[in-house]
Order: C-alpha cells, then sequence, then structure tokens
C-alpha cells in the first residue's frame, strides 16, 4: 500500500510531506483548493505523461516521490528482478520533471525508463475518477477481473502451460519444415558435394600429419640429392674424367718411375709423398663407401612426396570451395550427410511432428474448453453480485453483464480462447454495451465501486484511488457509496477525493486540502484532521461557509455511525 508520499515545487506546492495508513482515506477541501494536483503529483510518480506545466513557477523541476509497502510475494517485486533492479523492504517510485519537460525516472534510486515505471506504478495503484479509469475501461483488463472473482488458479495455470507446449511443438514442426523445405532446394548440390566429400574422406587431424609428412620428404629428397652429388664428384660418369681416385692412381704412377726398382725403399725422397698418396687413395675410397651406404639408407621415393602433396593439395582445394578451414572438412561431410538424411527421413520426421503439434492444440483446447466453462460460470454469479449492489448506489435501472464469447482461433492465447467483455445498459430496453460508450463518467465511477466491492478479495493492486465517486448524487446515494468504499477498504487502501459529507465521514483518515496565500504568492498546503476537525470541517461540507449549530450536529450524527480514528 502507499505509506508515504512527497512533492516538491508541483504547481502551488513548494514542498509536502503526507503519510498514510491502511483502510479508507478521504480528501476533502473546497473547490480550487488543490485536491486535483495531489492526484497528479501521484499519477506522476506512478509514470502518467508528464507536463512541464506542473513544475512550479519561478523552480527548475519537480519531483514526487512515493513509496509503498508490499507482500513478499507481490507481482512488482517479480517485476523488479526480471528487471534486474534491487529489492528492499520499501518500494520507492520516483520523479523528476525538468521545466523544460523532460523527466527521469527512478525505483528504489535506481534510474529507469518512464515505461517501466509505469508498468511498476500499474501493479500498485488503480484510478478510477471522472476522466480517467485506468482499470475498468480497459476491456483487455476484463477477463482478469472475471478470473479474479471465480476462477480457479490452477484452470489459468493449466491453459497457460498447454498453449506454450502446443506453441513449441508448432514451432519445431515449422522450424523442420523449413530446414527440409531447404534441403530440398539444393538437393542435387548437396549430393554433389556428399560424393565429394566422401570420395576425398578428409580425417580429423589429417591436415597437420600431411604437412609433417611433406616436410619430412622434402627434407630427405634435399639430403639424397646432396649424397648423389657427392657421389658424382668422387665417382663421374664421363670417362675422360677419371675424378679424384684416377688421378690420386694416376700421381703414384708417376712417381714410381722416378724411382729405379734397385734402388732401397728408404732411399727413395719419393718415398713420403707416395706413402701419402697411398692413404688418401684409401681415405677417398672409404668415403665412396659411407656415401654409397648412406645413398642406399636414404633411399628418397619422390613418388611418395608426390602423393602426400597431391593429397594435401586436394583437401585445401576442398576446404576453399566450402569456405571452411580444412580442420572442418570431416564436421562439413557429418552435416552434410545429415541433411541429406533429413531429405530421405522427411517424410516421417514431419509426420511425427505434426501428430505432436495436433495433440499439443488438442490438450489445449481440452484446458482453454474447461476454462471457458468455469468462467461462464464465474460470468453469471458475478453478474448476480454487482447487480445487488447497483440499485443503492443510484444505478438501479443499469443491467450489468459480463459476456463470455469465444474466440477464433487465430486469437487464442496463453489467457484462454475466451473474449470476456464487461457490457452495461444504463437504461430499460437498451442493448447492453462497451463501458466507456455506455456508461457516464460518474456512472463508470460508481460502477467501478460496485465491482470492486465484489472484487475486492482477488484485486493483487493493493491501492484504490477514486476521484470524485460520489459526483452528483447526495442523501440516500452518496451514504450508500460511503458505505461500500468502506467495505473495500476493509480489504484494500482506498484513498478518495470526495465533496460528499456521507463519504468523508466513513473515512478512517481525513486529509483537508485548503489554499493560502503566503507572500503574496497562493500555496496548497494539507493537513491530517483531528476528531473535533474532522466535525467542523463535515460541518462545512453540510452548510457551506456558514457552520451552524444544527450542520455540527448533523456532522455528529455522521460521525457517530462510523469510529474516530
Amino acid at each position: 500500500m502507499l505509506t508515504a508520499l512527497a512533492i516538491r515545487d508541483v504547481v502551488l506546492i513548494e514542498r509536502l510531506d503526507l503519510s498514510f495508513r491502511a483502510g479508507l482515506t478521504v480528501l476533502t477541501g473546497e473547490t480550487g483548493a488543490g485536491k486535483s494536483i495531489l492526484l497528479d503529483s501521484l499519477g506522476l510518480a506512478l509514470g502518467a505523461r508528464a507536463d512541464a506545466g506542473l513544475v512550479r513557477a519561478g523552480t527548475e523541476q519537480a519531483s514526487v516521490t512515493a513509496c509503498f509497502g508490499v507482500r513478499p510475494d507481490h507481482p512488482v517485486l517479480d517485476l523488479l528482478r526480471e528487471q534486474g533492479l534491487a529489492i528492499e523492504d520499501d518500494i520507492v517510485l520516483r520523479r523528476i520533471l525538468s521545466k523544460d519537460g523532460r523527466s527521469r525516472a527512478f525505483i528504489n534510486d535506481q534510474p529507469i525508463g518512464v515505461a517501466l515505471l509505469r508498468r511498476a506504478g500499474m501493479l500498485l495503484v488503480e484510478v478510477q475518477g471522472q476522466h480517467e479509469q485506468m482499470g475498468l475501461a480497459d476491456p483487455a483488463s476484463h477477463a482478469g477481473f472475471l478470473d479474479q472473482f471465480g476462477v480457479p488458479e490452477a484452470l489459468r495455470e493449466a491453459v497457460t502451460a498447454a498453449w506454450r507446449g502446443w506453441q513449441d511443438a508448432t514451432a519445431r514442426l515449422a522450424a523442420a519444415r523449413t530446414a527440409i523445405a531447404a534441403a530440398v532446394r539444393d538437393e542435387e548440390w548437396l549430393r554433389h558435394a556428399v560424393d565429394e566429400l566422401a570420395r576425398l574422406a578428409p580425417l580429423d587431424g589429417e591436415e597437420e600429419q600431411l604437412a609433417a609428412e611433406r616436410q619430412r620428404l622434402q627434407q630427405g629428397e634435399r639430403r639424397a640429392e646432396a649424397i648423389a652429388a657427392a657421389l658424382a664428384e668422387l665417382t663421374p660418369r664421363d670417362r675422360r674424367n677419371s675424378g679424384p681416385a684416377g688421378a690420386l692412381r694416376a700421381a703414384s704412377r708417376a712417381l714410381q718411375r722416378l724411382v729405379p726398382s734397385s734402388q732401397p725403399e728408404a732411399t727413395n725422397p719419393a718415398a713420403e709423398a707416395m706413402t701419402a698418396l697411398e692413404r688418401a687413395e684409401e681415405a677417398l675410397a672409404e668415403a665412396e663407401t659411407l656415401l654409397t651406404r648412406l645413398a642406399h639408407e636414404a633411399d628418397a621415393d619422390p613418388r611418395l612426396l608426390e602423393q602426400a602433396e597431391e593429397r594435401l593439395f586436394a583437401l585445401r582445394a576442398a576446404a576453399r570451395k566450402h569456405a571452411v578451414p580444412v580442420t572442418e572438412l570431416p564436421a562439413l561431410l557429418d552435416r552434410l550427410c545429415t541433411r541429406l538424411a533429413a531429405i530421405d527421413s522427411s517424410s516421417a520426421e514431419i509426420a511425427a511432428l505434426e501428430d505432436a503439434a495436433r495433440q499439443g492444440q488438442a490438450r489445449y483446447a481440452e484446458a482453454a474448453a474447461a476454462l471457458s466453462a468455469a468462467r461462464l460460470a464465474a460470468a453469471v454469479r458475478l453478474d448476480s453480485a454487482v447487480a445487488r449492489e447497483l440499485p443503492p448506489l443510484r444505478l438501479d435501472k443499469a443491467r450489468f453483464h459480463a459476456d463470455v464469447a469465444p474466440l477464433e482461433e487465430a486469437h487464442w492465447g496463453a489467457a484462454g480462447a475466451d473474449l470476456v467483455r464487461f457490457l452495461i445498459a444504463t437504461n430499460p430496453g437498451q442493448e447492453p454495451g462497451p463501458l466507456v460508450r455506455i456508461a457516464s463518467g460518474g456512472e463508470m465511477s460508481r460502477l467501478m465501486l460496485a465491482l470492486k466491492v465484489v472484487l475486492a478479495a482477488g484485486s493483487v493492486v493493493p491501492t484504490l484511488v477514486f476521484d470524485e465517486v460520489d459526483s452528483g448524487i447526495g442523501g440516500a446515494t452518496a451514504a450508500a457509496v460511503g458505505e461500500r468504499l468502506g467495505r473495500v477498504a476493509e480489504g484494500l487502501q482506498v484513498l478518495v477525493v470526495t465533496h460528499s459529507p456521507q463519504v468523508a465521514a466513513r473515512g478512517l483518515t481525513h486529509l483537508r486540502v485548503a489554499k493560502a496565500t503566503i507572500d503574496g504568492r497562493a500555496a496548497t498546503h494539507v493537513e491530517h484532521l483531528t476528531p473535533a476537525d474532522r466535525r467542523e470541517e463535515i460541518a462545512r461540507m453540510l452548510a457551506g461557509e456558514t457552520i451552524t449549530r444544527a450542520a455540527r450536529a448533523a456532522a455528529d450524527e455522521l460521525l457517530g455511525a462510523v469510529p474516530l480514528p
């Protein structure tokens, strides 16, 4: 409920702090005192459209802060959690309006958008007035009113769950049809791509392995070429070039010719040279042997390198063709095969999904039918309950009807398959029609009061505001209005702006709104009335400017009908 309202620099209000309590609070005051300013200020905090004209003249901005206490299970807390806002003991709505018409909104001192402020405000306060009805005038709210009155919550939850199941099944069916249609359009290309990739048969990690193998084979080939070149130098194929071995042998033979055979070897001057040539021949032969062995061990096969390169280039060409990395080719083949399999098995898959969608629709239709039956029964009870409340409110000729009609399938939803409308006929012989077209402002407010008397127990909105619900009535009718406001206030917090002493006398809290001139400037102020002040205020409402003894006596009689605060 609304616990406090702080207003700064709004029209005629410079600074005003009000506290509220549960039950019925009445606001009275002479015409023009500023009661509408209070409602406009509250509306600003609840997310109503901002008007720069609300900013008090000579100031830069206006601000309104409304504080609410709510139950732990109130829907506004779910809204705040959904938006990621901090949850505190109280809900504090604040709106700041600049003189240029721009505004800022806050919940618990956290900046938010005005749309979110309005959503929160609608869960906390409902306003019914001569020119604005935030609840009853909106046909979209009528099903909720009826459900709160007499429809088991389990039925509504069953319909919501069945709707979601049906919609999920329908979505899966639509997605499958779309995927299969796309696959069928590409079937020829798909089969060619699968055949091509299947013949290529890419393996996980194959590119890295082939690249390493290619590098190894290339290195082996270069090593074999170097060994072959070295051997070619040692053993040239050109007969005219005997190579280093032939040169060594020729040198050795030339030196031997210089030495007579009868000369001792020890006295031969070329002996050391000949020995060196002999060692060189042996080393050369050993080098040739080693190189020949290395050549046999290398055994480089150019066909292996060619095969590795062909495979690697084929994989990379396929990857470029399909615009994927080589590493994703196996996964791509799996996906394409899956799409082909979907085409081949599409008939069975579609049939299964169609069956699931039909079953989902059947479950929804069954749940919606049970909800419709409950709503029709609740509508009859609501009609009777409201009819009992209308005569005392000077609506005895009016006929209220909660109409429950089936919707076309295209308009079914999570809330059911019914169109619920509250209709009224205010004159005999008149066909019931929409409330906003048939009922006047005063009739609408009193009709709203009658409905709230009937529906108060199921309301999730803890605070109701009635703006001059007693307009144009008096006497017994005004007393009936006051009595019903008191009944509604037993379960909800009710604030009512009234000119009726019968209504004012019902209040547990009485606020008087007055206007005074301070330093040559008009200002609105509000005071909580004591029991004695209440007597004077109600006597003024009865008698006018001159309060008579009879008016005070009448005020005492009215106040005696209810306990004083």
